[in-house]
This record gives structure tokens, C-alpha cells and sequence, in this order.
């Protein structure tokens, strides 16, 4: 079955956890999401996890008798795809659009602002090297 990059809410805080510990137990994702405000079954967990795995986003080990999950997709990989998604449904495709409303809602610092301007720079010469 096909890996697919776009998470709900619940499948995207599992991640994380898996992204930042590189595996972990069902008791070990629980309690991360427990310690930000999530209060979920031991259950629900496992089964998100198994419904995860079908999907391919996640795959597991045992180890006696616990299972050890472990990220099948990079966080890289699902936030392309999920801001991709956002453009796409949200904007229609215009990612000026989306920048400018990034933007206008937002606090930048210079730090940031000069960051961006950089990042802006860096595509300018990578069209420039395509031609």
C-alpha cells in the first residue's frame, strides 16, 4: 500500500514523536503525547499506530512483547506535501498568495525577514543555473 504524506492531526502529533525519538514504544508515544495535553488510551494509541502501519507511514519490530515503531516517512517529505496540499485546497495553487498571507498575519523579526530575502535570492539563482 502506498505511503501517504498528509496526516491528520492525530497521525502528524504521532509523528513527531517518532521523528524526534526515532522509535518508541505504544507506553512511550502515549506518554509524550500525555505531556503535551493529549489524554488518549493506551487503545487508541496502538490503534492509530496499526492504522499508521497499513498505511505505510510507520512500520514496527517486536521486541518481547512490545512493539517498537519507527517513522516510514520523513518530516520533510510530509511537510512538502502538506503545504503543498494547503496551497492547493486553500489558495489555489497561488503561492504568492499564500506567502502574502503567511506574511501580513505574522510577526517577523529582522532575523526573519532577512532569512526570507535569502531564501528568495537562492531560488532567483537556482532558475537562473536551470537556464
Amino acid at each position: 500500500m502506498g505511503k501517504s504524506a498528509q496526516l491528520a492531526a492525530l497521525q502528524l502529533a504521532i509523528m513527531r514523536v517518532l521523528w524526534e525519538r526515532s522509535e518508541a514504544t505504544v507506553a512511550d508515544v502515549r506518554e509524550a503525547l500525555l505531556a503535551e495535553g493529549r489524554e488518549l488510551a493506551y487503545t487508541t494509541v496502538a490503534t492509530m499506530l496499526a492504522k499508521m502501519e497499513r498505511k505505510g507511514q510507520v512500520t514496527h519490530r517486536a521486541e518481547g512483547k512490545a512493539f517498537i515503531y519507527r517513522p516510514m516517512l520523513g518530516q520533510e517529505q510530509v511537510s512538502r506535501s502538506m503545504v503543498t496540499d494547503l496551497a492547493t485546497r486553500l489558495f489555489g495553487g497561488d503561492v504568492t498568495l499564500m506567502v502574502s498571507h503567511l506574511l501580513d498575519g505574522s510577526e517577523l523579526s529582522r532575523d526573519e525577514l532577512t532569512r526570507l530575502k535569502a531564501l528568495i535570492r537562492r531560488k532567483e539563482q537556482e532558475e537562473r543555473d536551470a537556464r
